[in-house]
């Protein structure tokens, strides 16, 4: 597989099963025929920097994993619930699994939710190579194939953390003082989750989470209880200040929580991991941010 590799093929992978076309825009912009992988960047409206070796890495690793018998994407609703609702059969999580833990222990969670407007879910650039990137560091990380509207959003990722809890045994996981990650519309719902918990979106009775990573957002909402926030912008973007940023970053430190502030410049929106830009790097600093949580909160137990 390469950059010239199509995606219909991509989509069409036996082993991907049903859930291959998640890869792609589904709801705006689809893939054409005769589209390559190295078309990616033209179907992903709102963003930039979208690298294509990376794009092969995500799929080459889903591809590989499934070729050894592993499982790399769950439904989060029952098959009742998708009868009822045939809009939830748009819904999942792909899983990434840490990558050399230690026998016997659980690695933390991750769950990273791709933005696009809420038109439609850009995971292929969004998420899914954060997601990678933090298997690769010891987390685990999922990303979220959501219903694109922001209430249906929240819901879905409410039932996503709720499955994760719920299937924690079996997912081999310590979902205490997950992290939630967002760009764009994704890092919206990653607020909203951060901000107002689980339950107020339909969720289980479980934790918030300890930590929130946004990018590229005009999000301003806060409840006054949010978690410790880190946040990253470019100064050209035009689709999200960052100003607007900065000032509910602020807003959040003045309260006491910790917070982490990075405005790139230059760059416009949706620069993903930043790839061969000023931002290159950034995900390294949200990792280490979200660990010095983790490890705050172990502190404090101690």
């Amino acid at each position: 597989m390469n950059s010239s590799t199509l995606i219909t093929d991509v989509i069409d992978n036996p082993l991907l099963e049903d859930y291959g076309r998640f890869l792609f825009p589904i709801t705006f912009n689809t893939p054409q025929p005769g589209d390559t992988l190295a078309d990616v960047p033209d179907l992903l409206t709102w963003y930039s920097h979208v690298d294509t070796a990376t794009t092969v890495d995500v799929i080459g690793d889903l591809l590989e994993r499934r070729a050894g018998g592993e499982t790399v994407f769950y439904s989060i609703y029952t098959e009742a619930e998708r009868a009822s609702d045939p809009s939830l059969e748009d819904t999942g999580l792909f899983v990434f699994p840490a990558r050399g833990a230690a026998e016997g222990t659980r690695p933390r969670v991750a769950v990273c939710n791709a933005g696009g407007g809420f038109a439609y879910v850009a995971s292929i650039h969004d998420s899914m190579p954060h997601a990678l990137w933090l298997s690769r560091h010891g987390y685990t990380a999922f990303t979220l194939q959501y219903r694109p509207n922001a209430q249906t959003g929240c819901e879905d990722l409410a039932r996503a953390i709720s499955f994760i809890h719920a299937h924690a045994d079996e997912l081999g996981v310590n979902p205490e003082g997950y992290s939630l990650w967002g760009g764009s519309a994704g890092a919206r719902l990653a607020a909203y989750l951060g901000s107002y918990g689980p339950a107020r979106f339909g969720g289980d009775d479980v934790p918030g989470p300890g930590a929130v990573v946004m990018q590229y957002t005009g999000h301003s909402d806060l409840s006054g209880a949010e978690p410790a926030t880190f946040a990253c912008v470019g100064t050209a973007d035009g689709i999200a200040s960052w100003r607007t940023m900065q000032a509910r970053t602020d807003a959040i430190a003045a309260a006491g929580t910790p917070t982490e502030f990075h405005a790139y410049d230059g760059l416009p929106h949706g620069f993903g991991l930043g790839i061969g830009t000023v931002a290159e790097g950034w995900i390294e600093d949200a990792a280490a941010f979200w660990q010095a949580q983790i490890d705050a909160s172990a502190a404090g137990r101690g």
